[in-house]
């Protein structure tokens, strides 16, 4: 159950930062306020799943998958350009974060 927690305050940490993106600079109050709250709500689930995952791993995985994820919404709703470089470097993200799930089984 924490894992799945945890996979929801990264869906919800992405969503608040589409909704940064969004607010242009924080000038349009629907996407800024959006983006608080999905951060705040977030945040509480992240805190949630540490009850149960060690914060090392968790929150290797929370800013990695984030961080890959935000990348991938990036290149397809945003239009921002995919090099090699990129494409590479999230593949050594997604395999950090396997690394880290097959050690937290250990």
């Amino acid at each position: 159950m924490s894992w799945s927690i945890l996979i929801i305050a990264i869906v919800l940490e992405v969503s608040g930062t589409i909704c940064m993106k969004l607010s242009e600079g924080f000038t349009k109050v629907g996407p800024s306020i959006a983006m608080l709250i999905f951060y705040l709500v977030g945040l509480a689930f992240l805190a949630v799943a540490l009850r149960k995952i060690d914060v090392s791993v968790a929150y290797a995985i929370w800013s990695g998958l984030g961080t890959a994820l935000i990348a991938v919404v990036g290149m397809i709703w945003f239009k921002e350009p995919m090099s090699t470089l990129k494409f590479v470097s999230l593949m050594l993200i997604i395999l950090g974060v396997v690394g880290l799930n097959l050690q937290a089984g250990t």
